[in-house]
């Protein structure tokens, strides 16, 4: 194998698919880039068994073609030192030797056998479902829903987005749960060709986070029941499933909240910042009083003999009521809503609280849902 490739946009592309290499990799081949060669193909992937990362780049100067496995590190790590200048790649596919020269030197590093990389997840045509959503409302979906996931080893089906196809109204739904928080996010500009779902682990979904703000074509999802395929402009994303059935989110959202606040989401996320400040590092209770027009937030640490409260104003129509949140997660949900305003809609203190931007968007459907703490 011999090229010559751009230093600038090799090291781009290998910074972005890195990121899938796991630190504690238990095969060595794991560490590895797997160049492959072929016309003037260049695809390099990055795997670590359960995510695989594709990524491919047109060559212009190609004197032969192959495949070989160049350690990730090592290789970033020189790439990162480099003004943009061509490289030339010259591989020995007999010694495994890989010489790479620029402008002012060469280096020479061994490389690993192709043979030990572990194969892509083939999605099986017969059981196939595929969608294609724009690259915005992609990354408006994930990044909606991310925060909200779980690290729960003994329900996995927690610790993933689930995304949930519906062809009858032709929604597709993005759910993520912790079983404090809840949300749900639902698109209706996306064509659905059937009705199925999956749940994205973590991970990859972090990574797709990471890549869709550089994309602006569409995004093609292909899944079957084991693996899920996302198709972007020169990237291919490629993971397993988490298996299991998710929870029915629905049945968990309450449907009489006579009780609404409409208030000023910055103003109320500073106002909660301000005294969180002031409660316990064992609970984060803050506690909310509504009465008329007026919103005071309220924590203490008895430890400590320290308090604070905090008053906005809002506007609200129902009975005056206390009730009491983890901050962390509160401030997670005001950070999330993008609106200026955001609508509160609660039944009792005991109750979970729903979060709705007040805003209302004819393309997409967001539903935070926050359960409450005990006040005394």
């Amino acid at each position: 194998m011999n090229f010559v490739v751009s230093s600038n946009e090799l090291l781009n592309r290998l910074q972005t698919i890195s990121k899938v290499i796991s630190s504690k990799n238990n095969l060595p081949i794991l560490n590895h880039f797997l160049f492959q060669l072929k016309g003037d193909e260049l695809k390099i992937t990055a795997c670590d068994i359960e995510t695989t990362f594709v990524t491919t780049l047109k060559i212009e100067n190609v004197m032969s073609e192959g495949e070989i496995a160049i350690p990730a590190k090592l290789l970033t790590d020189s790439l990162r030192e480099f003004s943009d200048q061509p490289l030339v790649f010259k591989v020995d596919s007999s010694t495994l030797s890989i010489e790479m020269r620029w402008n002012s030197g060469k280096s020479n590093i061994l490389g690993a056998n192709v043979d030990e990389f572990p194969a892509i997840p083939v999605i099986d045509e017969e059981s196939k479902s595929t969608i294609e959503i724009t690259s915005e409302a992609l990354l408006e979906s994930i990044s909606s829903t991310l925060f909200a996931t779980a690290e729960d080893q003994l329900r996995p089906v927690m610790n993933g987005i689930y995304f949930d196809l519906d062809q009858e109204n032709n929604n597709l739904t993005f759910v993520a749960s912790d079983a404090h928080k809840l949300v749900r996010y639902m698109r209706n500009d996306v064509t659905i060709e059937k009705t199925a779902s999956f749940i994205l682990p973590k991970k990859p979904a972090n990574l797709l986070r990471s890549i869709l703000t550089k994309e602006e074509e569409n995004v093609k999802i292909e899944f079957d029941g084991k693996n899920v395929l996302f198709s972007l402009g020169n990237y291919v994303l490629v993971c397993h499933l988490i298996d299991g059935v998710y929870p029915s989110y629905n049945s968990v959202i309450p449907k009489n909240n006579p009780n609404k606040v409409t208030v000023d989401r910055v103003e109320f996320l500073n106002s909660i910042r301000r005294v969180a400040t002031f409660s316990s590092p064992a609970s984060n209770l803050i506690k909310l009083k509504i009465e008329g027009n007026e919103l005071t937030s309220y924590a203490q640490d008895l430890d400590f003999s320290i308090s604070g409260d905090d008053r906005i104003t809002c506007q609200y129509d129902g009975a005056d009521m206390e009730i009491g949140f983890k901050s962390t997660f509160l401030i997670e949900i005001l950070a999330n809503i993008s609106s200026q305003n955001v609508l509160i809609e609660l039944a009792d203190s005991n109750r979970a609280a729903l979060f709705l931007p007040f805003d209302k968007s004819e393309k997409d459907d967001l539903l935070m849902l926050l359960m409450p703490m005990m006040i005394g």
